[in-house]
């Protein structure tokens, strides 16, 4: 197997072990949902860091592409680079509102 297919399998299987349900002793109060937020909060955050890195791999070579040709379109890569870099801030606080719940 690719190296790549035994991460993406151990991943998988340490994610599915961490949503057994488990019998633990619980604090006075706690909810019993709090490590499923965590596991949505780190998804959340996860997924759209990871979209981000990859969309500003793109994006930057094909800016810096763009401003070696023509300098005076860089304000414009600029603005390219921020809106995909929304999409990290995005995921940020989708984090926070799943785990403020």
């Amino acid at each position: 197997m690719r190296p790549i297919t035994l991460l993406l399998l151990a991943t998988f299987i340490i994610s599915l072990s961490g949503l057994t349900s488990v019998a633990y002793a619980q604090e006075e109060g706690g909810s019993s949902d709090d490590g499923a937020k965590l596991i949505g909060a780190g998804i959340a955050f996860g997924v759209a860091a990871g979209g981000a890195g990859i969309g500003l791999g793109y994006v930057g070579s094909a800016g810096l592409a763009v401003i070696s040709e023509n300098p005076a379109l860089q304000s414009k890569v600029f603005i390219f680079i921020g809106m995909v870099e929304s999409i990290a801030i995005y995921g940020i606080v989708m984090m926070f509102i799943i785990l403020g719940q």
